[in-house]
């Protein structure tokens, strides 16, 4: 784990990230804001905004309301299920 001030990683931000991307821990210390850990966004990170979000549950309410979803009652289901995507 590497502990960088904000001067070093605005210095060196490249280096840094590159150092991240490849797993190496990175906490980056503020005088006024406190620590930040910077790590890698990965295929399971999503990021959007709050009206994507609402929009993708607006859009799936109404799949729901026409009869396009696949119902699971158990773990088992639920993991057949993911496996198959």
């Amino acid at each position: 784990m590497e502990v960088i001030s904000t001067r070093d990683f605005r210095s060196n931000q490249s280096k840094y990230l590159g150092m991240a991307a490849k797993g190496h821990g990175i906490i980056l210390k503020t005088r006024s804001l406190g620590s930040f850990k910077i790590t890698p966004l990965t295929e399971d990170d999503t990021l959007m905004s709050k009206d994507e979000f609402f929009r993708r549950v607006d859009e799936a309410r109404r799949q729901i309301d026409e009869g396009k979803y696949t119902a699971v009652k158990t773990q088992d289901e639920l993991d057949a299920f993911l496996e198959a995507l």
